[in-house]
């Protein structure tokens, strides 16, 4: 199963304008941002899917996925074992 899963934007890499450090439950990646209408800021969430954001959410939405996602268990777990795998540089 593929998730799209929330992540704050920690900063937006100087070098790469595209490219975001994101956290995702502890784990930190880079991600494309290409996709959003408007670059995040520091602070704001994204939903991610395949090392992409695809979308721009609100904290409170954020927590709440998230919360249901750790629900799901080992689907949830594959997925952020993936993401920590992944590297987009």
């Amino acid at each position: 199963m593929c998730l799209a899963i929330p992540g704050e934007v920690l900063e937006i890499l100087p070098d790469r304008p595209d490219l975001a450090k994101v956290e995702v439950s502890g784990v930190r990646r880079n991600i494309n941002i290409s996709l959003l209408g408007r670059p995040p800021e520091p602070g704001d969430w994204i939903l991610i899917h395949v090392g992409f954001a695809l979308s721009t959410i609100d904290e409170s939405e954020a927590r709440e996925v998230l919360e249901f996602l750790e629900g799901l268990g080992q689907s949830y777990t594959d997925e952020i074992d993936a993401l920590q795998q992944s590297r987009i540089e």
